[in-house]
Parts: C-alpha cells; structure tokens; sequence
C-alpha cells in the first residue's frame, strides 16, 4: 500500500473530524515540522551515500596506515635479514590489499537500481566480506604452516632489537586499523568492514608472534618462534570464527531480533492499526529494508488503509536505525464467516 519512492502526503483526505482525532492530527503536525527529515527517494538516499562514504574514507586512511608500516618493517628486513619479520611484511602487505575488494563493493553499492538488479548492488559487500574470510583462512593456514616449519627446522634471529622495534610497530599499525575499522563498520552496518577490521586484528598478533618469537631467541630458546606461532594461529582461527559468524549470518539475511522487536512495538501504536502480522527485515549491503502486512479496520476505505500504510512507514523509518525503505501492506480484519482473503494463495506458500 505505500510505496517508498514517492513523497507522502501526511494529510487525510477525508479526516475524522472528532475533538480526539484533531488533536491528535495537530499534534502530529508540530512534530512533523519541528522534527528535520525528508521522505523524498533522494534525500532517503543521502545517509546512505554518507555511509558509503564514510566506509571509503576508512579504507583508505587504514590502508595508508598499513603501507607506512609495510615500509618500515621491509626496511628494518633489510637491514636484519630477518626471515620471520620478512614473513610479517609480506603477509600485512598483501592483507592490506583487502581494502580493494571491499572499496570496490562499496563503489558498487552506490549505483542506483537496474532493472535487472532492482535492489541495487549492495550486495556486493557481502561477496566482499566473503573475500575477507577467505583472506584470514589463508593467513590462518599460513601461520600454522609457517610455525610447523620453524618447529621442525629451527633457525636463529638476528638483529632481534630490530626486529622487536619492528614488530611493534606492526602491531601498533594493525591494531589502529582494526579499531577504526570495526568502529566505523558498526556505525554504518557494514559487516564486510568489521571483519576485515578484525581480519586486521588478526595481523597484529602474527606480528606479535614475530616480537614474542624473537625474544624467546634472545633468551636462547630457539624454539620460541613456531610455539608462539601456533599459539597465534590458534587466536586466528577464533577471529575466523566470528568474521565468518558475522558474514554468513548477513548473507543468509539475519537481522538483530531486537530491532524487530523495536519495529513491532513502533507499528502496534500507529493509529488505526489493529494488529501487526507478518514483518520481515534484511539487510542490502550496509542498508535495511523492510516488509509488513498490518490488520487494519475492515471497512476503512482504500484512502484510510493507505494513510496508516503511510504512517506506519514513517514510524519505521524514525524508529530504525539505518532503514531506508519500508513496503507496507495492509489487511482488513476479518468479519465473523469471512473467508480468508489470502486463501487464493495457499498452495503458492505450501509449494
């Protein structure tokens, strides 16, 4: 009954002229006016856009931070010789480069609608964060691998100040990555962000390894690398866990229950709605959509089902947060020997 992409008019064709019901019509004009929104299509767009903007800025920021310290351990590399540092690098350089994939979905995301993609292409985030997991499995099963070597061919580090100092920066880099990642990747919804922030969570303890690894060879124990190692790729596999937890979840379009909760109570004190039925929510990249059939009043005219439709679709997008479009259908209640209005589609939802 409402359809997002027009502007709604908020006045009642034919409105109830009860004391009650002009209070209430006033009410809701002084805080219509009070309160600064839109309901265009293109101003529902423009939080959207910001968030698609303020992904990109984070990707770029992070990916300037980890190439600054890419640059300083391939330095202190050259100087040590330092095989396990030179892993270190190698693995951020190519962890950094993570932030293409999701750059690009998030460029993709703000393309307008196609008749073949009528959602858009934020979706495309969601296939981006796949790349994410894949990236941290790699690492994970390049950390073991790497420590299972050094377990069975120890070999002595050099220059172990260097490489501490280097580590430490590694670690320093990666972390500030992980934090600005997953802190803007929540305020957005983008769940590809927040794993690929924790995918960088993930590098800085690798470096860590390589700072543990080398203070253990210091104290003349030379096995102290591949131990620690595996006690880091064991950290890797936990943070694979809930990358790939949160990823999956966003792509077989599960949603916080307590936002549906929020959605039904803000539906249920609509004026004229007189029961909430079926109410679906899912996310499309980094945004909400949602669906809602409502029990209206049987003999309300086609205008008052359309009003609370409206009204219903405006509450929603108040009460949501990062909602951007709402399709509300209203169904009349039924009367007592009244057939279902929906039996005509029964054998569609039984096959």
């Amino acid at each position: 009954m409402s359809d997002p992409h027009r502007h709604h008019q908020h006045e009642v064709p034919y409105p109830d002229r009860s004391p009650a019901a002009r209070r209430l019509r006033w009410a809701h004009r002084i805080a219509h006016r009070l309160t600064p929104h839109s309901h265009e299509s293109a101003d529902k767009l423009d939080p959207a856009l910001e968030s698609s903007a303020r992904g990109l800025r984070a990707l770029w920021v992070s990916l300037a931070v980890l190439g600054a310290t890419a640059l300083i351990q391939a330095a202190v590399v050259v100087v040590s010789g330092s095989v396990a540092l030179l892993g270190d690098t190698v693995h951020n350089t190519a962890d950094a480069l993570t932030a293409v994939p999701l750059g690009i979905a998030f460029v993709l995301g703000r393309r307008a609608a196609t008749r073949r993609f009528t959602y858009g292409y934020g979706r495309a985030e969601d296939l981006a964060g796949v790349v994410v997991v894949l990236t941290i499995t790699a690492s994970a099963v390049l950390a073991a691998w790497t420590a299972v070597d050094r377990l069975l061919d120890p070999r002595p580090v050099a220059h172990v100040p260097a490489v501490a100092v280097a580590a430490l920066v590694g670690f320093a880099g990666n972390e500030w990555v992980a934090r600005h990642r997953i802190r803007v990747g929540r305020e957005i919804g983008s769940a590809a962000l927040v794993a690929d922030g924790l995918h960088a969570r993930t590098d800085g303890y690798t470096s860590l390894a390589v700072l543990l690894g080398a203070g253990g060879a210091a104290l003349g124990w030379r096995l102290a690398d591949p131990v620690v190692g595996l006690a880091i790729t064991a950290a890797i596999v936990l943070v694979l866990r809930d990358a790939a937890r949160e990823v999956f979840r966003r792509l077989m379009d599960a949603v916080d229950p307590a936002l549906v909760d929020r959605a039904e109570r803000v539906l249920a004190e609509v004026p004229g709605v007189r029961g909430v039925g079926e109410l679906r929510l899912r996310w499309i990249g980094h945004r909400l959509r949602a669906e809602v059939a409502l029990v209206v009043d049987g003999e309300a005219t086609v205008r008052e089902a359309h009003r609370i439709a409206v009204a219903a679709e405006h509450a929603l997008l108040h009460a949501v947060p990062r909602l951007t479009a709402a399709l509300v259908h209203a169904d009349p209640a039924p009367s007592p020997g009244e057939a279902d209005p929906h039996l005509a589609l029964a054998h569609h939802a039984a096959a």
